[in-house]
């Protein structure tokens, strides 16, 4: 029993010695096989990890591509900067640095407690900007203690600099990226990089994703402790594209010039290319306060602004078209077989419906009127009888035709589509049929109606050329062989009224689309207008150039802010009386020269009262010198060239 009990003792501890071993056979393959994996299959994820300890990439933006005008002169450029970065890995004590910088540069304890969250917000290794345009003298005195300043790092760089204000609204401006615009821009996900600026409005936000350029890296070896060994490899990165405007920036300055002191805009464009020359609203703003972040103070003066200068008005701005309606009501008429141009209207002043009086401007009347004396004196009485007759449906029909109700452009966001009213329109968005007085007021451009100048400018483009559909722009792109043999033709024919039809057969071999069913009709027009600017009792006849290769065509409007009533027109209460928010906004569209026209143009003053005192003169001078100028702008016709 005893020598049983023996053995049983001895096959126990057998047992447990064999389980010892085997666990540590299996401990030691473990180690073996992590061992194996460690060198082979991870040795490239270590590796790796090891490579971003041992070095730093430092990113930086490149300098974003100039957009110039259609001569080459720079609009949006860039200047040099200084800069300021701190780099926390590479300070010993971020407190005691805080301590010496504010003493250097002045900074107040709201500035540090800027930096300590961005600081805190990023990666120790990245650059935390303390300032991004530091001043000549602070740059210096920086260099001047860097040696007592661990962890900071001086760096000239480049920024946005605008350098004509009057095409602000247009170019746009520069800004950081918000959280948002890193979320719903794919572009920007590899573009970003300290101190990159992105566009905000204008040609600066539709071209970003070309402007922006692409990003450069500065490659670093680094120590155990992350400190600076040496620069490895750097990659300078690639400027953004350049990019050609169709704007003149001469023609800029003359429109803002013009406008100063006054809210309103001016539009000039081709009217074969659609190149739009001239696009200036008024106010302007400085678009370089945006470039390292706009001050509460600037930023609270502009908003609050009673003539909103960050708002286009040439495209953002809706307007009733007042009297530059009754081109397109003429032409619904002519094309609609309602009236024709000798149907005659006696004007007394007013007409009654339904027992209420819709007023002609000219309170006496203007007698015995046909249509191009309507036109030409702008008649409203006789308008209202050529709307009665042809109906908002078809007047809406032809406005829609000639790009009203729609935007012009799809390179800027800020454009705002407008109102062409009918009575589709009035059910769906007011919930009411339409009443024969609205049609009235809006065969005078009263009522319902909101166009843009820009709208407005295309409108009469595509009248001066004969009635042709044209896509306006302001890049210069790649398909200008389009238009060859256009400028041969209109420069070396001598065209008159009388042969214009030759000139439009050739046009419509460039496949552009007839807007018209009788080309008479626009003929009609035109002379209509001529009559407007360089006849006796034309509305904008004060404002007529006499020179023979000056003379232009043109219509005036006034386009309602608030209808006068009764009382007001008994007591014959003037524009300029009322207060500056009730007054009328003047119009003025127009093209030139009248025997060869190439170029359309827009006004728009804001409760200036009439368009013949207000904004015909304006045009007056900006299209002499667009005349001027036009010789000079064909010599320098680039095909196939964008920058």
């Amino acid at each position: 029993m005893i020598r049983s009990g023996g053995e049983s003792k001895i096959t126990l501890v057998g047992r447990r010695m064999f389980i010892l071993s085997a666990a540590k056979a299996i401990v030691v393959l473990g180690i073996v096989g992590r061992l194996i994996s460690l060198q082979i299959t991870e040795s490239k994820k270590y590796k790796t990890l090891s490579d971003k300890n041992r070095f730093r990439e430092w990113k930086f933006a490149p300098p974003r591509g100039l957009i110039n005008d259609y001569f080459g002169k720079e609009i949006a450029s860039n200047r040099q900067v200084y800069q300021l970065h701190v780099i926390p890995e590479n300070s010993e004590n971020l407190e005691v640095l805080f301590f010496r910088l504010k003493s250097i540069l002045n900074l107040s304890e709201k500035d540090i407690t800027k930096i300590r969250k961005k600081i805190k917000s990023q990666k120790p290794w990245d650059p935390v900007i303390i300032s991004d345009n530091l001043n000549w003298s602070d740059f210096s005195r920086i260099n001047l203690f860097l040696h007592d300043l661990q962890g900071v790092e001086p760096v000239v760089s480049v920024a946005r600099l605008y350098k004509e204000p009057s095409s602000a609204h247009v170019i746009g401006y520069v800004s950081k990226a918000s959280k948002k615009d890193l979320q719903t821009k794919e572009y920007l996900q590899n573009k970003i990089a300290t101190g990159t600026r992105i566009g905000k409005t204008g040609l600066e936000n539709k071209l970003d994703s070309k402007v922006i350029g692409d990003v450069g890296y500065k490659r670093y070896e680094v120590n155990a402790y992350g400190k600076r060994i040496k620069e490895i490899s750097i990659d300078p990165g690639k400027s953004g594209e350049n990019f050609r405007t169709t704007l003149d920036l001469d023609v800029q300055k003359l429109s803002s010039k013009l406008l100063e002191g006054k809210s309103g805009t001016v539009c000039v464009m081709d009217i074969y290319r659609g190149d739009i020359v001239s696009m200036v609203s008024s106010p302007i703003f400085d678009s370089n306060k945006f470039v390292h972040g706009i001050n509460k103070k600037d930023w609270n003066s502009l908003i609050k602004h009673r003539d909103k200068p960050l708002i286009n008005k040439a495209v953002a701005g809706l307007y009733p078209p007042g009297s530059t309606i009754k081109l397109l009501s003429a032409i619904s008429a002519l094309e609609n077989d309602v009236f024709n141009p000798k149907t005659t209207i006696r004007c007394q002043g007013h007409i009654e419906l339904y027992g209420q009086k819709y007023h002609c401007w000219k309170k006496k009347g203007h007698g015995f009127v046909n249509m191009r004396e309507g036109m030409k004196q702008s008649c409203d009485v006789y308008f209202y009888e050529v709307a009665r007759k042809l109906g908002i449906d078809r007047l809406a029909e032809t406005a829609r035709k000639f790009g009203l109700g729609k935007p012009v452009l799809t390179d800027l966001f800020e454009e705002r589509s407008g109102v062409v009213p009918n009575t589709e329109w009035k059910k769906k968005y007011i919930g009411k049929n339409w009443y024969l007085g609205e049609t009235l007021h809006a065969g005078i451009g009263q009522g319902y109606w909101q166009t843009s100048p820009l709208q407005l400018c295309l409108m009469m483009a595509q009248i001066a050329n004969g009635g042709y559909k044209i896509e306006p722009r302001l890049i210069l792109d790649t398909n200008e062989e389009k238009f060859n043999g256009l400028e041969e033709f209109i420069n070396n024919k001598n065209l008159f009224p009388d042969d214009v039809g030759t000139l439009y057969e050739f046009i419509a071999k460039f496949k552009y689309k007839s807007l018209f069913r009788n080309q008479e009709n626009i003929k009609f027009v035109q002379d209509a207008l001529f009559g407007a600017t360089n006849e006796p009792l034309g509305t904008s006849y004060r404002s007529r150039l006499t020179k023979k290769e000056l003379v232009y065509a043109g219509k005036t409007g006034t386009s309602q802010v608030r209808r006068f009533t009764e009382l007001q027109r008994e007591l014959e209460i003037k524009n300029e009386d009322l207060p500056y928010e009730q007054r009328d906004h003047a119009l003025f569209v127009a093209f030139a020269p009248y025997k060869e026209p190439r170029y359309a143009i827009s006004v728009l003053v804001e409760h200036g009262g009439s368009g013949s005192k207000s904004a015909a003169p304006i045009a007056k001078q900006v299209i002499k010198k667009v005349l001027e100028k036009h010789s000079l702008r064909e010599s320098q016709r680039t095909f196939g060239e964008t920058a």
